[in-house]
């Protein structure tokens, strides 16, 4: 068995501490048979050198690569944040397509490429993610590299019509055929791709994932819910509790429920549409009135981009809109903190609360709503009000689900999140903490690399064209 290649746009290194579920998963992988992580150091040079740094830490190599001011801003803040992002949470209205972000889309994939052919062994699994990267197994390929490569999509897969809207689609999203595993989050993403396939990439769909395009090169498709270290959360928000930011947000309650959300700023998670909502449930619960508190926490990303800049000052003026009309002066309904706090905070901000509002309106999985559910106390856990439209949905049907469009009906189930019994409480937590128990991060990373070993060599090309 050989080595296992890891590539992605940010590589998380081994001295840095905020490394998330995910970055732990595939350290874990890696170490189990010895590995590489290739990918942008997150540096920008005035120039593109192409120079890599080297890291070692056991029997993990991390190889980062710096990128020219304008390589980063065409690929990253251009063709993947403001074209890919919104095109795949369903946001044609937001899609910004230039031919030359799509230019130095490709150009950066391609030099990604260049330096990571180099790397490989004949015998090593390669493992790419996210919507970054999707031409790169093209890309290698035409490079004469033959290894297994298997890619996952973490975010959504969108229709087929919305794909097709997107100038160059075929170009790009043939490019997906050139790896042996596409993974998606969920079987309806993988169904939403296999319908593109079918219906405007000239291809066909043989039957249980397995894939063809028009000259006959067979891939294959799969859903891998990502899950989270459930041990590893329980045990943070356990220990939070005596943390001093934990302790002085409890006393600040007095007494009232806490409605915890906790996002990116970002336009797909539904944060004006929350806010809305829970001044909806005020209006429409007014015997609740006074008994609950709105926590939004939504640390600001990518401040450079003007939709970004636009929703921050939304929101504030939505918090400052709600608690005039409705704040009386021991209480305050709306709480918007605009900026970050230790994940093993967070976890114990999840703990005290007895709502959680996850209502993106679109969401590949969403791991906040399955580390709410991890960090509950299960002698008095809360309640999970959760979108539709998150990937999570599928699996956590405890949760109250909601359309996050439906204001009143946000607001409704927040009212009956803060009512709800505790025996239906622990009922509906129990069978989520099953499933996340069940299928964790590391069941995850296992099961789509014995997917991708186990793809059968028919069905893996030694090239592709391009």
């Amino acid at each position: 068995m050989g080595r296992l290649v890891v590539v992605s746009n940010r590589v998380t290194l081994p001295d840095e501490s905020r490394a998330g579920g995910l970055a732990i998963a595939l350290r874990a992988a890696l170490a189990e048979r010895g590995g590489l992580w290739f990918g942008w150091s997150g540096t920008c040079v005035r120039q593109a050198s192409g120079a890599m740094h080297e890291y070692v830490d056991g029997d993990i190599r991390y190889a980062v690569m710096d990128l020219s001011r304008q390589d980063f801003d065409d690929y990253y803040n251009g063709f993947a944040n403001r074209t890919l992002w919104p095109l795949l949470h369903f946001r044609m209205d937001l899609v910004d397509y230039t031919r030359k972000t799509y230019a130095g889309y490709l150009r950066v994939n391609a030099l990604f490429a260049d330096r990571l052919a180099s790397e490989l062994r004949p015998d090593d699994l390669v493992w790419v993610h996210d919507y970054h990267l999707i031409p790169l197994a093209q890309r290698l390929r035409e490079r004469g590299v033959g290894n297994r490569i298997g890619f996952f999509l973490h975010v959504p897969m969108p229709s087929s019509d919305l794909l097709a809207a997107l100038p160059h689609h075929r170009e790009l999203f043939a490019a997906l055929s050139s790896y042996d595993l596409v993974g998606f989050q969920t079987p309806r993403d993988l169904e939403r791709f296999q319908d593109y396939v079918r219906l405007f990439g000239g291809g066909r769909v043989i039957g249980d994932g397995l894939m063809e395009t028009a000259d006959g090169r067979r891939f294959r498709g799969g859903a891998f819910p990502i899950g989270i270290d459930v041990p590893t959360i329980a045990d943070q928000a356990v220990k939070a509790m005596n943390r001093l930011p934990v302790r002085r947000l409890q006393e600040s309650l007095g007494g009232r429920a806490l409605a915890i959300g906790v996002d990116r700023l970002d336009y797909s998670k539904g944060l004006p549409e929350r806010f809305r909502a829970f001044e909806r449930h005020l209006e429409r619960h007014p015997n609740q009135g006074g008994r609950i508190t709105f926590l939004q926490i939504a640390p600001p990303s990518r401040s450079d981009v003007p939709e970004y800049r636009k929703l921050r000052r939304e929101l504030e003026t939505l918090s400052g809109h709600i608690n005039s009309g409705h704040a009386v002066p021991d209480w305050t309904p709306v709480r918007y903190v605009n900026r970050d706090f230790p994940h093993d905070v967070l976890t114990g901000f999840y703990r005290i609360a007895r709502i959680a509002l996850v209502t993106p309106m679109r969401d590949g999985m969403n791991l906040v709503a399955k580390e709410y559910v991890a960090a509950q106390d299960p002698e008095n856990p809360g309640v999970l009000v959760l979108s539709r439209f998150a990937g999570a949905a599928q699996e956590l049907h405890g949760a109250l689900q909601v359309n996050p469009y439906d204001l009143d009906g946000v607001a409704d189930a927040i009212a009956r999140a803060h009512a709800m019994p505790l025996a239906e409480r622990y009922a509906r937590w129990r069978g989520m903490m099953d499933r996340i128990e069940a299928y964790d991060i590391h069941a995850w990373r296992r099961d789509f690399l014995r997917t991708l070993q186990a793809t059968p060599a028919t069905v893996s090309p030694a090239a592709s064209a391009g």
